[in-house]
């Protein structure tokens, strides 16, 4: 049987923390843990290693004290508990995360995101952490023609994937309503920057461009995405990691709302590519017109995105043109 947690467990939100990451060798996870050693926390990276969690992420933090790598299954409750004694607070970033995967593999996201995370949830109660902190994504409020949608409204996914981010939310919360768990969720708009692996569409599309090869445009290109840039979306974790309220959701976006082509047209420039370069297909099963997200929230925590889109842009395309010895290994492992 599962024991509450006491009530009115006060949170430090310790300058120097021991905290567990779990998908830390992952895209955003590995950004994060980058950040937070900077900021002088002791990290712990517990990860799977599947196909998107790669250690040449962190490769260059192998011989630091304050940093350590457990190499297990999010769904092992037992290594999770083993791994988890003695840290302030876990980040959950594991997850299966490719919408086209999980239409071609829905119970494999069923399995990591909802299972994996109440085997972290449970994991967390029994070692009695400080605080959880759930990443999540935009995509669980559905498709939103015009406005921006809130933490309160109606959840609509419309893929396995992020129906999956919808229930693993949903699990998360439930823990805290029920057993006191110190949660707090937060909801991401479409990242980009270093270390994405190259299915996702800017990795995509660069790595396909620096190659000389096409780049498959779902539809009519006319889908809407907001690209929060990968250091924007760290320092808004982090700070809801401190200070946001337990039990409550937060949205993090920067407003940069580019349609598909819109996107496409400048990562063409940046290559040095013409339009001949573009392959249009057909769209993708379930695809979402339009995401945005309300983050007035969240700014009232005092963040705001500092990164403008263009020269985010820019500098992520610069650093895969520098770094092919990392993404080139991968590209047998994408889905296109």
């Amino acid at each position: 049987m599962l024991t509450p947690l006491r009530a009115g467990l006060a949170w430090a939100g310790l300058a120097e923390m021991r905290l567990l990451v779990t998908g830390g060798a992952g895209f955003i996870g590995s950004n994060f843990v980058h950040r937070s050693l900077a900021e002088g926390h002791e990290v712990t990276v517990y990860d799977a290693l599947t196909y998107a969690g790669n250690p040449a992420n962190l490769a260059e933090l192998d011989a630091r004290s304050d940093y350590r790598f457990v190499h297990a299954d999010v769904c092992d409750g037992e290594a999770l508990v083993g791994a988890m004694r003695g840290h302030d607070a876990v980040v959950h970033f594991a997850a299966e995360s490719h919408v086209d995967r999980s239409i071609v593999d829905p119970a494999r996201f069923v399995t990591t995101n909802c299972e994996g995370t109440a085997t972290v949830c449970r994991a967390a109660l029994e070692v009695g952490v400080d605080r959880v902190l759930h990443v999540s994504t935009d995509e669980v409020y559905g498709s939103i023609d015009v406005g921006s949608f809130t933490e309160s409204d109606v959840l609509a996914p419309s893929s396995p994937y992020s129906a999956s981010k919808a229930a693993s939310d949903l699990i998360a919360l439930s823990y805290h309503a029920t057993y006191g768990l110190p949660v707090v969720v937060t909801r991401s708009t479409n990242n980009y920057g270093r270390f994405q692996f190259p299915e996702k569409v800017i990795p995509l599309f660069t790595t396909n461009l620096l190659r000389g090869e096409q780049v498959p445009l779902y539809g009519d290109g006319l889908n809407v995405r907001d690209w929060c840039h990968v250091d924007d979306n760290c320092a808004a974790l982090d700070l809801v990691l401190l200070e946001g309220k337990v039990g409550s959701i937060y949205n993090i976006g920067s407003g940069n709302e580019l349609t598909n082509r819109d996107l496409t047209d400048r990562l063409l420039a940046l290559c040095g590519a013409g339009a001949d370069r573009i392959l249009e297909v057909e769209d993708r099963l379930g695809h979402d017109r339009r995401y945005s997200v309300d983050t007035s929230r969240i700014r009232a925590l005092g963040w705001a995105p500092t990164r403008e889109v263009d020269a985010g842009l820019a500098e992520t395309v610069e650093w895969y043109r520098e770094h092919p010895d990392w993404w080139e290994p991968l590209l047998a492992e994408k889905v296109t």
